[in-house]
């Protein structure tokens, strides 16, 4: 969209990627700060869905708390990466996969209600391909709030408070089901959710506020694609550091401009030993570089060995699973 509406859009697409408003009419108050109607505002959001620009209006919750998940690789052979990408795609509980400049070149992230559903979507996609999947299971994260600025200035990192699991019940599942999906683009979108599962517009509320309050709900708010946004040259950045070393190393590549995702993940033994991993988005490969450089000038990694991968193209991006009911099949 041009003209009138860029700066619009840009504050929209900025100012709403977190802290989503909890409350019955919850596109007013996005309305009343952006001094445009509801309506307009839930026409500009389908607009962008629509164009690919942002996935859903919907939540990120925190990794392996109310669900499972790990990040998987496959050395898939030149000849065989578009029939390997299609069998990663069509398993449910896969939500992100990428081809990476690697040998080890498709990455993937596999989701579940549980441990066991991951396990059975790996072991189905290694059955399936009669390749070798690395299960590169999360240890500690970092910085995992994903954010997107139209304007070029960093994204916000999360807060470092720990999440707290006590307050989760196992009726929220399906609404985090629903609210990772995304919410409806209409006036009262907690009401259409509440009425689908059987509950009522205020107690759904309470509970999101209970989730996002215990950080089980880690971003509430707009989820954009970054690549339709300019950030094309994505490149994953792997280091090969010993655990204590992450302890001081991880929080501070987790601050660092530029750096947009930091954990630590498990290794393979004899095949792939980095535990450190960190995520760059650039808007070009030269400005991925000048990032990385800016790294690797730091006193905790000039000695590093690291592997940048960059993202050649994208096979599947969609919310994570949840529910139990959502299973997968062969």
């Amino acid at each position: 969209m041009k003209g009138v509406h860029d700066s619009v859009n840009a504050a929209l697409l900025d100012n709403w990627q977190r802290d989503f408003p909890i409350e019955a009419r919850p596109f007013d108050r996005l309305a009343d700060a952006l001094q445009i109607s509801a309506q307009s505002v839930l026409e500009l959001l389908q607009t962008h869905q629509n164009d690919g620009r942002v996935t859903r209006v919907g939540a990120t919750c925190a990794p392996n708390t109310v669900s499972a998940s790990t990040l998987a690789a496959i050395a898939a052979p030149e000849d065989r990466i578009e029939e390997v990408a299609s069998i990663i795609g069509a398993q449910p509980g896969v939500n992100h996969s990428y081809l990476r400049e690697n040998d080890w070149n498709l990455w993937f992230v596999a989701t579940g209600p549980d441990r066991a559903h991951v396990n059975d979507t790996l072991a189905r996609i290694e059955t399936q391909s009669g390749l070798r999947v690395l299960d590169l299971r999360l240890v500690r994260p970092f910085n995992v709030d994903l954010g997107f600025s139209m304007r070029g200035a960093p994204a916000p990192l999360s807060s470092a408070r720990q999440v707290d699991i006590s307050a989760f019940r196992d009726s929220d599942r399906p609404l985090l089901q629903e609210l990772t999906k995304g919410l409806p683009l209409e006036h009262r979108p907690y009401a259409r959710i509440a009425e689908s599962l059987g509950r009522t517009e205020d107690d759904l509320l309470e509970r999101v506020r209970v989730l996002v309050d215990a950080r089980i709900i880690s971003r509430l708010g707009v989820i954009v694609r970054h690549r339709a946004l300019g950030w094309r040259a994505n490149a994953m950045v792997v280091w090969d550091m010993p655990h204590d070393a992450i302890t001081e190393a991880g929080p501070l590549l987790a601050i660092q401009p530029g750096i947009t995702l930091c954990y630590e993940r498990t290794t393979v033994e004899g095949v792939w030993p980095y535990r450190l991993y960190s995520m760059i988005h650039a808007r070009s490969r030269a400005e991925a570089f000048d990032v990385l450089d800016r790294v690797r000038a730091l006193p905790e990694f000039r000695s590093i060995p690291y592997q940048p991968l960059f993202s050649i193209r994208c096979f599947k991006q969609t919310g994570a699973m949840i529910d139990a009911k959502k299973k997968e099949t062969a």
